[in-house]
């Protein structure tokens, strides 16, 4: 069965630890005992929109080792087909993750796997959106984004890490997802050509930028525990509404609420809410 969402990203096993405060430079700060959890914000993406019953497959790379068997079963739990899902002779990505009691994080990520995930691997056949981020090859990200708007795949982007793009890719996207630091960084975001954008506000929500206009949605007020993967959960929700036919602004709307709740929970996959969940 085709998927109705193709996920094109990283796979990493998150380190996660919980600190006081982040560490200054040279400082040593003591935090609990570190967590081992699936991540990685392809994979993320993937289970997120899989939790609200989209059909979803996963392109990505992993390693021969135990933390690629992790992010196997998370995927395959979530009901992620996980096909295109290659294992290379480098390790398995890893996420440094550092948690402080506000439930805000700093990440840092190294690649391993991930790297060697190259257009060969791409096959967007079928699917009605694709998904992409910015944790594997840029070169690669483009190639997907250029073969789905050639067959007819509506692209969506989550541009973190932050890249520069190139102007083709930019014209295709449908939205560009950026949070609210990379969209002040890049300025009018519909002047760079994308066809849509959407700006995450974190706790104020998110704004929906078409040629129309924009429309700002709020998010529900709720108590963070980790923001881990937040971002994530809301391009695999937002994702799997359009693929089910919604228009931008409610599946942006549907989007808020899973990175809502998310963020109430500890770690990234594990905090995901199902359909079920939500109000």
């Amino acid at each position: 069965m085709q998927p109705q969402v193709l996920v094109l990203g990283s796979a990493n096993a998150d380190l996660v630890v919980e600190v006081p405060h982040r560490p200054a430079g040279g400082e040593t700060v003591l935090g609990s005992d570190a967590r081992v959890l699936p991540g990685g914000k392809g994979a993320n993406t993937a289970v997120a929109a899989a939790r609200l019953g989209a059909r979803v497959a996963l392109t990505a790379a992993i390693g021969e080792d135990a933390h690629g068997d992790l992010l196997l079963t998370s995927l395959r739990e979530a009901g992620v087909d996980t096909t295109a899902v290659r294992r290379a002779t480098r390790p398995t990505g890893t996420a440094l993750i550092t948690v402080t009691p506000d439930g805000e994080n700093s990440i840092v990520v190294s690649p391993g796997a991930n790297a060697t995930l190259t257009a060969s691997d791409v096959d967007v056949t079928g699917a009605a959106v694709l998904v992409a981020s910015l944790e594997i090859p840029l070169a690669v990200v483009e190639h997907a984004i250029a073969a789905a708007a050639a067959a007819g795949v509506r692209p969506i982007l989550n541009l973190s890490p932050v890249a520069a793009l190139a102007p083709e890719t930019l014209a295709a996207l449908d939205p560009l997802i950026v949070n609210e630091h990379e969209a002040a960084a890049l300025g009018d975001l519909l002047a760079l050509g994308c066809r849509s954008a959407i700006v995450t506000r974190g706790p104020a929500g998110a704004t929906v930028l078409t040629p129309g206009g924009s429309v700002d949605l709020p998010a529900p007020q709720v108590t963070p525990v980790d923001t881990t993967g937040a971002g994530d959960a809301f391009a695999g929700a937002l994702a799997a509404e359009l693929a089910a036919g919604a228009t931008l602004e409610a599946a942006t709307g549907l989007a808020i609420e899973v990175a809502s709740v998310s963020v109430t929970r500890p770690g990234a996959q594990p905090s995901y809410p199902a359909r079920a969940d939500l109000h």
